[in-house]
């Protein structure tokens, strides 16, 4: 078992206040369910509350809030206590072996008391088999035992499993809750550019520590100056340095994720919101912008952006699918 990190459930309260109301309440009534499916996007506190959830259960304190200093929340805190287990894929899916060799341990006694926790994180990837092996615990479970199920794709799990689940859904952070969080080495605007685009904390992250993706945001705000100043030379900007940097699909929907931030900060400044913009280093620009181009004309450029993102899921040819967008942003464009 990994060592986890340390919380309370008063710190995970600011993320997930009605996840820790629901858990916390059932504590104090003593009506745990058997099992329960933990539902949400990455970095939403899943993982904390399965850990906080096996400290309250075991802590010698007997409170809800896990005293941190007994000798089993110590044991949780750095991942080795004897009953509570963890399943993790191993490669790319749960394999029917790993649950088998759980199952084997419902059978036992707890080591030092009857109660296990068993932790399962990205359950969505079991196997078929692995899934089918799981729903002998869920059908019967042990009265001192519970399942904690973690997925991000809570769609790609066996129904029946779901079924017998206490589901509890995790809510995605606040962009500026994330922002928040983040190291303060990094640039604000790298940090407004990666909430925008993840509501996952280690993913906002790590965009901020690629230098891909700082490359990638200067590519768009010199694609768009390019359109308001040179608008029959941006196919060149796009031969020479767009599809240089942009060259896998992935990379190609990052630009157009970026583009379509871009225009709808544009749409900010229009309803006079500019608080909330992304590219807030741009605000000038993009105040410009918004003076010499309608509402409606903002709108359609966004929703060009919008149809070129749907072409390229649709396994449109990268280069071509930008050359028609470039030619859509064209229109109305005038030097100045």
């Amino acid at each position: 078992m990994k060592e986890c990190e340390t919380m309370s459930w008063n710190a995970l309260k600011q993320k997930q206040p009605k996840i820790v109301k629901i858990l916390t309440n059932s504590f104090k009534k003593d009506r745990l369910a058997h099992a329960y499916l933990f539902e949400g996007a990455k970095g939403t506190g899943k993982t904390e509350a399965s850990f906080l959830f096996a400290k309250s259960f075991f802590c010698e304190q007997d409170s809800i809030e896990p005293c941190g200093n007994c000798i089993n929340c110590k044991r949780i805190d750095s991942g080795n206590h004897p009953d509570v287990h963890v399943i993790e894929p191993d490669g790319a899916s749960i394999k029917k072996g790993q649950v088998a060799d759980l199952i084997k341990e419902f059978s036992y006694r707890g080591v030092e008391s009857r109660k296990k926790v068993y932790i399962v994180q990205h359950a969505d990837k079991m196997t078929a088999q692995a899934a089918n092996g799981l729903l002998k615990f869920l059908e019967e479970p042990g009265a001192m035992t519970a399942a904690l199920l973690l997925t991000e794709q809570i769609q790609q799990m066996l129904a029946t499993i779901v079924s017998r689940c206490q589901i509890l859904s995790f809510s995605p952070l606040a962009p500026m809750e994330i922002q928040a969080q983040l190291p303060g080495h990094i640039a604000e605007p790298l940090k407004k550019a990666a909430v925008s685009l993840t509501n996952d904390i280690r993913e906002a992250e790590r965009l901020c520590s690629d230098e891909w993706f700082a490359q990638a945001r200067t590519m768009v705000v010199q694609l768009t100056e390019e359109l308001r100043r040179h608008p029959y030379e941006a196919f060149l900007f796009l031969e020479d340095h767009w599809h240089v940097h942009f060259q896998e699909r992935t990379q190609h929907e990052r630009g157009l994720d970026f583009l379509l931030l871009w225009y709808r900060d544009i749409l900010q400044v229009h309803y006079g919101i500019d608080r909330t913009i992304v590219f807030g280093d741009q605000k000038e620009r993009l105040k410009q912008e918004a003076l010499r181009t309608a509402e409606s004309r903002t709108l359609d450029r966004i929703e060009a952006v919008l149809e070129a993102r749907r072409r390229l899921d649709a396994n449109v040819h990268a280069r071509s699918v930008m050359e028609q967008l470039v030619w859509k942003l064209q229109e109305g464009s005038t030097r100045v």
